[in-house]
C-alpha cells in the first residue's frame, strides 16, 4: 500500500480525480506503458508505482476481463470474456482461472488463440478409470462439483500456450437459478483475475415480472471478511464498490461496476478484489404465486407471506471432536448461544454432542423454551470441551431416537409443528461404524420419514458426500462452511433460514392434461423468506388455462390455494415484459432453460437417493441427457477441449493473427504473428450464444478460419438501414425506390422469404428509441437482430447482432464482431470484418452484407443497430418475398400524371375565376397494375459514404409492397413460413 500513501501525499489534483477520469475511453494501457509520457504531469496518467508492477509482470497480462450477468426472473445468465496478451516474443503458458458458484452450470467454452478458434464439447461422462497422476489433456480443470453445497463457489481452470507477441481470449457461459433466502435473492460474481487489468468491466441487469421492492449492491466480500475497503468512501461507511453505478426502474435495473486500473489498486494489488455481490427482491401477492409462460414452458414461484409460524421441534446434534479445538468450537458456541435467544415460546429443543461418547444434555426428552431451560442449555454449550474422535452414526441415531420418541408421545407432541435435526461437523467418521453404506442405511431406518435431517459440515476434511445424502435421503439440505470463514456467522445465517417454518407438507399440482415433465412439486416445508420454485413443459401449446393447486398445512389448519390460469394472457405478459426491457435474444427460451435446469438438479438427487442400481442408472441416465440437451457440464458429463499445438519456434501451428480493427492503429511488422489490437470485448448478449451444443464442425472450420482479404465490398442499393430506411434498386427500369416503415419495437419482420426454394429466410428484430426533439415522429426504430436461415442442402443459420455472430450449422460457433476472421462451411462462407461488415455468401450464389452501427456516446435516440443489404440474389427465386425480396425480380415504370384541379380545390388563385386549372404533372410509379404517388428524394447509405436520389412513397409503403405491414410481422426470428397473402388489395 506504500505506493498509494505516496500518490496521495504528492499528487493531490490526482487524488481528487481518480474516482471519475483517471483513463481517457479510447486509450488503451499498452499505450501508457510503451510511451515516454510523464506519469507525473497530470491526472490522466497511471501511476509509477503500478506501472511498475506491470511491467514486473512475467506471466500474459489480462488487458480485458468482462463479466455480464442478465437475470430474467431469478434465472441468471453469465457471460465471462477475458483478453490475455503474451507480451514476449517467446511462448507462454497463460492460465485463465474463474470462480463460479457450484450451483451453476457451465453452458459454453471457447478460446481464440493466435486467430483461430478452439470450441469445446460437452460429452457424458465415461465410466471412471482411476489413474493417479494423470493429466487430463484438453479438459478444464474444475473442482469436483459432484452434490455440492449451495452458496459455494468452485474454480474453472484452463491452461494454455499463448505464442510470442499474441493474445488468448477466453469465453465462458454458465446459468443459475438464483435461490431467495432470509427475504431476497443474492447473485454473487468473483473478480479475481490474479492480476490489475486494464480494462476490467462488470454488469449486472436483472429483468423481473413484479416490482423490485429492494436491491442492495454490497461492499465487496474478500474471504472469510463480510466486507473489503473496496466502497471507497472516506468516512467508513459501508456503501457499493468504488465506480460502480445503478439504474432502476420498478421492474428493471442495470448495475456495473467498472474500476480502472488505480482503484483496483487501492482495493488490493495482486487483482484478488472478491466477490461482487447484488441483493434484491419482488413484490409478491397473497394467493397462488407468479406463473410465467413461454415458449411451451412454464414456471410457478410461490412464496406466501403473512403467515403464522407453524412451532418446531429441534434437537441439535454438535461435533466436539478434538479436532474442533480452538476456533471452531468457539465460533460454534457463539453461534448456538444467539440460536437460544431466538427459540420461540412454543418450540422444543434438545442437544446432544459426540465425539467418541454420546452425550445428551436433557435424556429422552425435548424440553419448551422457558427462561430456566435457556439459561441450563447455556451452560451446558458452555462447558463443552472438545476431545476424542468422531462416532457420526451414534450421534445420528441417538439424536433420532429422542426426536422421534418425543413425537410418538402424543400427550407432549404438538400436532402442527416441524420436526428437524441439525447435524454440524467438522471431520469423517473415526469411531464407531465407519462406512458411508451402513450410516446412510441406520440414519434413514431411524428417522422413518418422520422428521428432516439439515447438515452442515465445517472445513476440508469433512465427507460432504456423506453429508449430502444424509440430508437428501432424509428430505433437508447441506451447508459447507469453508475453513477461513466465520463460522459464527454462517452457522447463525443457516439457523435463520430454516427456523421460521410457515408451512408443511406443501403439494403443488397442475392440471394432468396440460402439463408433462414437471420438476419438484412435493415440498416438506416452506421457511420464512425463501422460495417454492416448480418448472413444467405444457402438453398442449393450444390449450387456453391451466388449472394450478396447492395444497399445505400450517399453525392451525389445512389450506388449499386454486386457480385457472390464462395460458395465453401469461406468455403475453412475459412477453410484454421481456419486449419493454429489451432484454433481446438473452431471455430466448429461459423459461425452458430452467426448467432444463431444475430438471437435471432432480435427476441429480434422485440419483442420490437411488436405492437400487437400476433405479440409480435412470436417473442418471434421464440427467444425462438433459444435460447433454442443454449443454450443461455436471457431475454426469465432461468438457473437452481442442488445445492449440505450438511449433518450436514458438508460434501457433497453422494459425495466423486476426486482422486489427480499422479504428486502431496497424501492428508495427516485428513479426510474422504481431499482436493486432483486436478489442474482444464480449457485451451481455453473449449470455445467449452458449445455448447450443457447441461445434465438432468448428474444429474443421478453424482450419479455414483466416484473415479476410483487404478488399472493398460492392453493395447494391437493395437494403434496410437506420431507422429504418428502405431502399430498393430496379436495374432494367435504372430506377431506386424508398420508404420508412414505421414498426413496433420488439416486432419481427420478415425481409426476404424464399424457403420453398431456396431455403433462405431473412428476418430482423426491431428496437425502439425516443423521438428526437422536434421530431414528426413519436420514437424511432432500429434492426438489433437479424437471422438469415439457409435450409438447402442443410439447416443452419445466422445470428447477428451489433456485437456479436453466431454461426450455427450441424454445430455452433460463436464470434465477437470486434473480430476479423472468415469461416467456410459446407453451404456458406462468412467474412466478419472487425466492427464493421458482415458478408455472408450461401451456395455461392447468393450474398448478403450486415452492416454495424455502434455508437460510442449515443444519444438518448440512438441506439447500436445494424443494415442489411442484398449485394447478389442470383440464387433466389422468383417466387422470393417480403419487404426487400418482393421486388427482386419485378420491373417498374415511372410516369407522370397531369394535377387537376376544381373549383372547390381550397387555397388556389385562381378558383375564384370557376375555371379548371392544370398544374404541373407529378411523379406516380406503375408496379404490379397500382398507381403509387412518390417524391423525389435522396437517401445516405453505406454508414453514410454515398448518397443516392430515390423516389420516396409515403404512409408505410402503401401499395408499393403487397398487403400491409403486420402481414410481415412474423412469430420469432427463425420463422420461415412462406409468403401466403397474395398480392395488394388497395
Amino acid at each position: 500500500m506504500l505506493f498509494i500513501v505516496l500518490i496521495l501525499c504528492l499528487c493531490p489534483v490526482f487524488q481528487c480525480q481518480t474516482e471519475d477520469s483517471e483513463f481517457p475511453e479510447d486509450v488503451d494501457l499498452e499505450d501508457y506503458m510503451i510511451s515516454d509520457m510523464d506519469l507525473n504531469a497530470g491526472p490522466h496518467r497511471v501511476p509509477r508505482q503500478v506501472k511498475t508492477l506491470l511491467t514486473k509482470e512475467t506471466k500474459p497480462h489480462i488487458q480485458e476481463l468482462s463479466i455480464q450477468t442478465t437475470i430474467i426472473s431469478r434465472y441468471a445468465f453469465t457471460a465471462v470474456s477475458c483478453s490475455m496478451l503474451n507480451r514476449h516474443s517467446a511462448a507462454t503458458q497463460g492460465v485463465f482461472q474463474f470462480h463460479i458458484p457450484s450451483s451453476a452450470y457451465i453452458s459454453n467454452f471457447t478460446m481464440i488463440v493466435g486467430g483461430r478458434v478452439f470450441p469445446s464439447q460437452v460429452k457424458a461422462k465415461e465410466k471412471k478409470i482411476k489413474k493417479e497422476g494423470r493429466e487430463t489433456n484438453g479438459k478444464p480443470k474444475i473442482k469436483d462439483s459432484t452434490e455440492q453445497s449451495e452458496g459455494e463457489m468452485e474454480v474453472f481452470r484452463m491452461e494454455v500456450t499463448i505464442p510470442g507477441r499474441n493474445r488468448a481470449v477466453f469465453l465462458l457461459t454458465y446459468e443459475e437459478l438464483l435461490q431467495r433466502r432470509l427475504g431476497h435473492y443474492e447473485h454473487m460474481t468473483s473478480v479475481r483475475p490474479m492480476q490489475l487489468v486494464s480494462r476490467l468491466s462488470v454488469g449486472v441487469t436483472i429483468v423481473e415480472h413484479s416490482r423490485i421492492t429492494y436491491l442492495e449492491v454490497l461492499p465487496l466480500r474478500n474471504g472469510k471478511t463480510p466486507a473489503s475497503n473496496g466502497n471507497g468512501k472516506a468516512d467508513g461507511k459501508v456503501g457499493p464498490p468504488v465506480s460502480t453505478i445503478v439504474k432502476q426502474n420498478e421492474t428493471f435495473c442495470k448495475i456495473s461496476f467498472t474500476p480502472n486500473i488505480v482503484q483496483q489498486a487501492k482495493i488490493v494489488t495482486n487483482g484478488m478484489l472478491g466477490e461482487f455481490v447484488v441483493r434484491y427482491d419482488v413484490q409478491r401477492e397473497m394467493g397462488i404465486g407468479d406463473i410465467q409462460v413461454l415458449d411451451g414452458h412454464f414456471v410457478h414461484y410461490f412464496a406466501p407471506k403473512d403467515l403464522p409460524v407453524v412451532p418446531k421441534n429441534v434437537v441439535f446434534v454438535i461435533d466436539t471432536s478434538a479436532s474442533m479445538l480452538g476456533t471452531k468450537i468457539k465460533q460454534t458456541k457463539d453461534a448456538l448461544f444467539t440460536i437460544l435467544r431466538e427459540l420461540r415460546p412454543n418450540d422444543h429443543f434438545n442437544f446432544v454432542t459426540f465425539s467418541n461418547r454420546i452425550r445428551v444434555w436433557q435424556p429422552g426428552k425435548l424440553v419448551p423454551v422457558t427462561p430456566n431451560n435457556i439459561r441450563d442449555a447455556k451452560k451446558f454449550i458452555y462447558m463443552i470441551s472438545p476431545t476424542g474422535g468422531t462416532d457420526i452414526n451414534s450421534a445420528i441415531q441417538t439424536g433420532s431416537t429422542l426426536l422421534s420418541t418425543y413425537l410418538s408421545s402424543t400427550e407432549e407432541a404438538h400436532h402442527n409443528s416441524v420436526s428437524l435435526i441439525i447435524f454440524l461437523t467438522d471431520g469423517r467418521p473415526t469411531v464407531g461404524v465407519v462406512q458411508s453404506p451402513t450410516i446412510l442405511g441406520n440414519t434413514k431406518a431411524t428417522v422413518q420419514e418422520k422428521f428432516c435431517l439439515f447438515t452442515i459440515g465445517m472445513g476440508n476434511d469433512v465427507d460432504y458426500r456423506l453429508l449430502e445424502r444424509m440430508s437428501l435421503e432424509n428430505c433437508g439440505t447441506t451447508r459447507r462452511i469453508p475453513e477461513d470463514a466465520d463460522a459464527r456467522i454462517m452457522l447463525k445465517g443457516f439457523y435463520d433460514e430454516i427456523g421460521t417454518p410457515l408451512l408443511s407438507d406443501i403439494r403443488v399440482e397442475y392440471s394432468e392434461d396440460a402439463v408433462e415433465y414437471i420438476t419438484q412439486n412435493l415440498f416438506t416445508n416452506y421457511f420464512n423468506g425463501s422460495e417454492l420454485v416448480v418448472a413444467g413443459k405444457l402438453t398442449n401449446r393450444s390449450s387456453d388455462s391451466l388449472h394450478v393447486q396447492v395444497t399445505a398445512s400450517n399453525s392451525e389448519r389445512s389450506i388449499m390455494l386454486d386457480k385457472d390460469v390464462s395460458l395465453r394472457e401469461r406468455e403475453r405478459e412475459t412477453e410484454k415484459r421481456l419486449v419493454e426491457a429489451e432484454v433481446g435474444p438473452n431471455s430466448d427460451g429461459y423459461v425452458e432453460r430452467l426448467w432444463g435446469y431444475l430438471s437435471v438438479k432432480d435427476g441429480l438427487k434422485g440419483r442420490l437417493r437411488s436405492q437400487t442400481s437400476g433405479e440409480r442408472e435412470n436417473y442418471t441416465q434421464h440427467a444425462t441427457n438433459l444435460s447433454l440437451t442443454y449443454n450443461f457440464l455436471t457431475p454426469l458429463t465432461e468438457m473437452i477441449v481442442e488445445k492449440p499445438q505450438i511449433l518450436a519456434d514458438g508460434t501457433l501451428a497453422g494459425a495466423v493473427s486476426m486482422e486489427a480493427p480499422p479504428t486502431k492503429a496497424p501492428p508495427s511488422p516485428q513479426s510474422s504473428n504481431q499482436l493486432s489490437e483486436d478489442d474482444y470485448s464480449l457485451t451481455q448478449s453473449l449470455i445467449r450464444n452458449g445455448l447450443s451444443k457447441p461445434s465438432s464442425a468448428i474444429a474443421k472450420a478453424t482450419s479455414g478460419v483466416r484473415k479476410p482479404a483487404k478488399k472493398s465490398v460492392t453493395l447494391s442499393k437493395t437494403s434496410v438501414d437506420g431507422d429504418p430506411h428502405f431502399v430498393v434498386e430496379f436495374p432494367h427500369s435504372k430506377l431506386t425506390v424508398c420508404f420508412n416503415i414505421n414498426g413496433e419495437p420488439g416486432h419481427i419482420l420478415r425481409l426476404v422469404t424464399d424457403h420453398k426454394h431456396s431455403g433462405v429466410t431473412v428476418n430482423g428484430a426491431l428496437i425502439g428509441a425516443p423521438a428526437p426533439m422536434g421530431s414528426h415522429k413519436e420514437q424511432r426504430t432500429y434492426f438489433r437482430t437479424i437471422t438469415i436461415v439457409a435450409n438447402k442442402p442443410t439447416r443452419s443459420y445466422i445470428e447477428v447482432t451489433p456485437q456479436k455472430v453466431i454461426l450455427d450449422g450441424r454445430d455452433r460457433m460463436i464470434l465477437p464482431s470486434s473480430s476479423s476472421i472468415s469461416v467456410e462451411t459446407a453451404n456458406l462462407a462468412v467474412v466478419l470484418n472487425a466492427n464493421t461488415n458482415l458478408t455472408v455468401t450461401i451456395q455461392g450464389t447468393i450474398k448478403f452484407i450486415i452492416l454495424f452501427h455502434h455508437y460510442k456516446n449515443p444519444a438518448p435516440y440512438q441506439r447500436d443497430h445494424l443494415g442489411f443489404y442484398i449485394a447478389n440474389s442470383k440464387g433466389l427465386s422468383k417466387n422470393t418475398h417480403g419487404l426487400l425480396g418482393q421486388f427482386l425480380y419485378e420491373d417498374i415504370g415511372l410516369t407522370h400524371l397531369p394535377r387537376n384541379f376544381s373549383m372547390d380545390v381550397e387555397n388556389n388563385t385562381q378558383e375564384k375565376q370557376g375555371k379548371n386549372v392544370m398544374l404541373p404533372s407529378y411523379p406516380t410509379l406503375k408496379l404490379k397494375n397500382r398507381t403509387v404517388h412518390v417524391i423525389k428524394k435522396s437517401r445516405r447509405i453505406y454508414s453514410g459514404k454515398q448518397t443516392v436520389d430515390c423516389w420516396f412513397v409515403k404512409n408505410n409503403a402503401a401499395k408499393l409492397i403487397d398487403g400491409q405491414y403486420n402481414d410481415y410481422v412474423v412469430s420469432h426470428l427463425f420463422d420461415t413460413g412462406d409468403w401466403a397473402n397474395g398480392t395488394n388489395t388497395h
